[in-house]
């Protein structure tokens, strides 16, 4: 296998399927059966998932709401995507903890980094909520700051698309794809692969990360079985 230890970023949105808000049970299961496919391989997998499906923080200013506030709302929402993920996981036989940057007891564990190394040690999927617990920062941020944290060895950021293109492919059909690229070009480029404070630690840690298209079935388990799969962001 090309990697022992992943995290796994998910955007919120990947969980409403054609919803257009909130969540999608049968996407939801679908997306935890590919994560069990992973984890039976015994691959060691901790999870980052956003909450645009249900609130934005940057959404908040339009709507007069202080940006913090907004924030909160979505770290919020972010805990709501975790526990449904956790449901489903745990309905699958794979034993799974949630740990949240916000103190919220009642549904999951406070993120302690050598109790999630510890779990992961103990092949438990981890999903990480609450994004950073601070205003401000995107769940990509918080994948990185997570990734590195437990120590793992690259960054799967699952999308709809294939990869990384110079443009939005969906909106452009002649948009060129890229199979690998360095971390400076996606900022110069300003590809929204993730927030450039997430990019720069990335580069500044040599930290990889893999872009892959979530909605082909079986790509995850291609890609730590080593199949070139999506575009390859390092270097």
């Amino acid at each position: 296998m090309m990697f022992k230890r992943i995290l796994l970023k998910l955007s919120g949105e990947a969980l409403m399927g054609k919803e257009g808000y909130g969540i999608d049970p049968s996407v939801v299961r679908e997306v935890a059966e590919q994560i069990k496919e992973v984890h039976d391989h015994g691959v060691a997998l901790a999870l980052v998932v956003g909450g645009g499906n249900i609130y934005r923080g940057m959404r908040a200013e339009q709507q007069g709401i202080n940006r913090a506030t907004g924030d909160y709302m979505g770290m919020i929402a972010t805990v709501m995507n975790a526990i449904v993920l956790q449901d489903c996981l745990e309905s699958l036989g794979v034993e799974t903890r949630v740990q949240s940057a916000l103190d919220i007891r009642e549904v999951a564990e406070p993120y302690i980094r050598r109790k999630a190394i510890r779990h992961l040690e103990k092949k438990r999927v981890v999903i990480f909520a609450g994004g950073t617990g601070n205003p401000f920062f995107t769940t990509d941020t918080a994948a990185v700051l997570r990734a590195l944290e437990v120590k793992a060895d690259v960054i799967m950021k699952a999308t709809k698309v294939n990869g990384v293109y110079d443009r939005d492919p969906e909106q452009h059909p002649d948009a060129v794809f890229f199979p690998e690229i360095t971390y400076m070009e996606v900022l110069q480029r300003n590809l929204r692969v993730m927030d450039a404070t997430a990019i720069s630690l990335c580069k500044e840690q040599r930290l990889p990360i893999i872009v892959f298209n979530l909605r082909e079935r079986g790509n995850m388990k291609r890609v730590i079985l080593g199949e070139r799969v999506g575009t390859v962001v390092r270097g």
